[in-house]
């Protein structure tokens, strides 16, 4: 269950190839390059539980960063490169990382940054400009033997910020052995048809908490992610067609975009090896998933969750089938819907949408935002609204 595992059985296998380019990572180059960035990091002083940051473009160094850090014990933020520079300011500064690795391809916000975070050690992949200096100079100075005291690290992830500040979700580390098995990859495989040999598309932003675990979790069972640097319909198709891909989570813009391609461009391209095309993020208008459904079968799978962890729902095609519009029944949690007052309501009320029974809210440096977001029965919320009906399979509303 760790890219380490992988690198010994099947070292040239390929753990991601870039999409535009075609540049291919093997299991094995994996491996040596995110062994060279933990002795990186460990020769910069970091320890277990310190934070880095990473602030790209889909980029090939990417997970190559990310493995690094998790085989370091370390938290590693991932922040969107749409931010401005006091957003960006902020993240850095409230999780205390102590290292931000960057690319040009983010733009002219990384050269208001380093005036912004003084003390924190700044890298650039690709051609580096002063005062960033080349993370893959760095790295290739360091040996590709494994770090002696690996303990798994964590994805430190901050909310999307649309009701005040962006909130940090750090989960706590457990000091196990970086190839412990992950809920997150057991969910894929038995609810989603994840298998260790999927290819898997990556259609979205890696600074997203779907499209980083995901990828993350299929290197875990040593399949292949091909990643979108940038979304484009037409090119989805292809991708999906040239490396008979199975496997992939969207978004319902990705579904609207497809199904907005002429007829005559869709039917171009052979999507028969889609097995589970998993999607989220926000709720599926009733007539695009229909569509979806008729073109690519019956392989489209929906989940409701957050970064926060509190509460996950699912549905499958069939009972979406039977219920258009449900975003699923709780597999984790018990989805509680409350009214004004506090208390629950019957079935096809419509109230604020609680988790009860799941991992409690924890966020950074934020504890008025958990209490806020906890009721007096103990819980939690992410903000959403929306009922259920008499088997429990939740709609979403606002």
């Amino acid at each position: 269950m760790h890219p380490a595992t992988h690198a010994r059985t099947q070292p040239d296998r390929a753990a991601y190839i870039m999409g535009a380019t075609g540049e291919t990572v093997t299991y094995g180059e994996l491996n040596d390059r995110s062994n060279q960035g933990a002795q990186l990091f460990r020769s910069l002083g970091l320890k277990t539980g310190d934070v880095i940051a990473l602030m790209l473009d889909n980029h090939p160094r990417y997970f190559e960063i990310a493995w690094a850090a998790q085989r370091s014990g370390l938290y590693f933020t991932c922040i969107s490169s749409k931010l401005s520079a006091g957003e960006i300011e902020y993240i850095m500064k409230d999780c205390e990382a102590k290292v931000l690795i960057t690319s040009a391809g983010v733009g002219p916000v990384i050269d208001e940054l380093p005036a912004l975070i003084p003390g924190v050690k700044l890298y650039m992949v690709g051609e580096a400009r002063a005062p960033y200096e080349s993370f893959e100079a760095a790295r290739a100075a360091m040996p590709t033997a494994p770090i002696a005291d690996e303990t798994a690290g964590a994805d430190m992830l901050y909310s999307s910020g649309t009701t005040g500040r962006p909130k940090g979700i750090k989960p706590p580390l457990t000091g196990a052995a970086i190839d412990e098995p992950n809920a997150l990859t057991m969910m894929a495989q038995g609810l989603f048809g994840f298998r260790p040999d999927s290819i898997y598309i990556s259609p979205a932003p890696l600074y997203h908490a779907a499209p980083l675990r995901w990828c993350m979790g299929v290197h875990r069972m040593g399949g292949t992610v091909v990643v979108m640097e940038k979304f484009d319909p037409e090119t989805a198709l292809a991708l999906i067609e040239r490396y008979r891909i199975d496997v992939g989570q969207w978004v319902p813009t990705h579904f609207v975009r497809m199904l907005k391609l002429p007829a005559e461009v869709r039917a171009k391209y052979d999507v028969s090896s889609i097995r589970s095309a998993v999607h989220a993020a926000a709720p599926c208008p009733i007539p695009v998933k229909e569509q979806m459904i008729e073109w690519w079968g019956k392989v489209v799978h929906e989940y409701y969750a957050g970064s926060e962890g509190n509460g996950f729902c699912y549905v499958g095609p069939e009972d979406w089938l039977a219920h258009k519009g449900t975003v699923g029944r709780s597999v984790l949690g018990e989805v509680k819907i409350v009214g004004d007052d506090g208390e629950e309501v019957p079935p096809r009320t419509e109230g604020t949408v609680y988790f009860a029974g799941g991992a409690p809210l924890a966020y950074h440096n934020a504890p008025e935002k958990v209490a806020e977001n906890t009721n007096k029965h103990g819980w939690t919320t992410l903000g959403d609204v929306g009922w259920v009906d008499e088997e429990g399979f939740l709609y979403l509303t606002d």
